[in-house]
Formats: C-alpha cells, sequence, structure tokens
C-alpha cells in the first residue's frame, strides 16, 4: 500500500475529549498513515498537552510541529505541508471523526485514476453523536461538475481530502485567507486544470452545533465572501454575472437572524 500523511492543525481553543476522538479515528484505519503531521497553532491548554503527549507515546507515526504563536488555519497548514514526507496528503480536522475504511477507499481511488489530484467525499453532520447524522453534504463526483459546482459553492469537503502534495504547493498552498482557504485553493487548482474526484459516500463525521451557523454569519463574513467572489473573477472562474448573483445570495444568507440561516442552511444547503 502507498505510503502517506495525515495533515492536521490543533489550537488552544478546541476540546481535549474531540481531540482524543479525533486521533482514535485516525489510528484506527483499515489502512494505517505512514505518517500523522499535527500542527501545533500557537501554545495549547495543559489538557491538549496532555493528549498530544498520550499519542505521541502511543504512535511513532505522530509527527508534531510546534508554532511559536497562534497564525490561523492557513499558514499552519502551510507549515505542515512542508513536514510531510509523503505525496499523498490526506486532510482530517481535529474534532471531526474518520471511518474506519476512508484511507483505504481514496487509495484506491488514486490507484484507479493515475491522473488525479484531489479526492474527497461526503460528510456526515451531527451534534449530538455520530451515530445520529442531521445532515448529509454532498458534492458532486466528477471533475466537470466539481468545476461549476464551485462557481456557486465551495465543491470540496476540506476535512475529507485526500491530495497530491506537489500540486498543492505549485497552486500556492492554502494562501492566509481565513474562512475560504480552503475554497481558495480549489478554485485556483481547479481553473489549473488540475483533476478532482468526490466519492459518492460520507467518510467524515462533521460536528455541527449552532456556533457553527452563528459563526458564518455576520456582515464582516459577508464582505470577506464578497472579496472572495472579487477573486474568483478576476481569476476568470466566474462571469461578472455570475459573481453579482453570489455576492446578493449570500449577503442575504449572512445577514439574517442565525435562526432564519440555520433552516436554509438545513433545508437548503444539506440533504
Amino acid at each position: 500500500m502507498q505510503d502517506f500523511s495525515v495533515l492536521m492543525s490543533v489550537y488552544c481553543k478546541e476540546r481535549p475529549d474531540y481531540l482524543r476522538a479525533s486521533l482514535e479515528s485516525v489510528f484506527r484505519q483499515t489502512v494505517m498513515p505512514s505518517e500523522v503531521v499535527l500542527v501545533e497553532d500557537g501554545p495549547l491548554t495543559s489538557e491538549l498537552d496532555e493528549v498530544v503527549e498520550e499519542y505521541e507515546k502511543r504512535y511513532k507515526q505522530l509527527k508534531v510541529v510546534k508554532l511559536p504563536r497562534n497564525v490561523g488555519l492557513g499558514r499552519a497548514l502551510n507549515e505542515g505541508l512542508k513536514h510531510c514526507s509523503f505525496e499523498l496528503v490526506a486532510r482530517m480536522d481535529t474534532d471531526d471523526i474518520a471511518k474506519p475504511f476512508r484511507f483505504e477507499r481514496q487509495l484506491a481511488e488514486f490507484r484507479r485514476q493515475s491522473d488525479l489530484t484531489v479526492c474527497g467525499t461526503w460528510i456526515n453532520e451531527f451534534v449530538v453523536s455520530s451515530d445520529l447524522p442531521i445532515a448529509i453534504r454532498k458534492v458532486p463526483q466528477n471533475n466537470d461538475d466539481i468545476y461549476e459546482f464551485g462557481k456557486c459553492r465551495n465543491p470540496m469537503n476540506h476535512v475529507t481530502v485526500m491530495f497530491r502534495k506537489q500540486e498543492v504547493i505549485n497552486s500556492g498552498g492554502y494562501q492566509d485567507y481565513p474562512l475560504f482557504e480552503d475554497y481558495f485553493l480549489w478554485a485556483r487548482m481547479l481553473v489549473l486544470g488540475y483533476k478532482f474526484y468526490s466519492i459518492q459516500e460520507s467518510f467524515v463525521d462533521v460536528r455541527a452545533d449552532e456556533t457553527m451557523i452563528v459563526r458564518r454569519g455576520g456582515f464582516n463574513y459577508a464582505l470577506v465572501e464578497a472579496r472572495l467572489q472579487f477573486l474568483f473573477y478576476g481569476m476568470r472562474y466566474i462571469s461578472f454575472g455570475q459573481m453579482l448573483k453570489n455576492i446578493a445570495i449570500r449577503f442575504i444568507a449572512r445577514v439574517m437572524p442565525a435562526s432564519f440561516r440555520a433552516r436554509l442552511y438545513r433545508r437548503r444547503l444539506r440533504s
């Protein structure tokens, strides 16, 4: 089986029990990763440190990269990429749970499609238990459909992707664009002609409480999103008309009350 790295980033506000569950899911795969690069994005709490030290002792594959201060997800992931030893890199968040067969199935896709660059999956969203999903975020399967879908919405579930490291670096890596580091990266890679694919099953369970809905709203969030649409237009990924349409729809969704946004999020943007 081909060697591959797993790339994760943790910071001080995350919960130790969530980190433990996430790491446990990574190390209980049907195909074990060759290495797990865990970036500590600034100093952690003593409770988080204890979890990291526990897994360092249990698994020699765990490689911890300590950053002296918090730099944000994009910069932390770029630093982590420098420490990934293998061509294939799987992303994983430190509060989500991977299905045991996730890496095995994604590696099989890279063997089946020799020209594949990024392979993702659907996600199950849950609040109380991963056994009780409240929604599924589905994304298109094939490259052409992913390209078109990306003109309106993020075409990949970031926490599920496995990608070729060098192609990501060649595309500029994760740029410092808070909240949308992944979407901006996918758009640039799609425009450059790299091949994407999404397995039409959920391989990661993602926590989706009401605070997530709140974080994805507000005037500042809407402005950041609007700037991203200008960037997409500037790189000729979307037309001027599509840009205006995207900004209008997103602005309304971001500034509406959180309770209404939650209903929209559940009913229209998820299945």
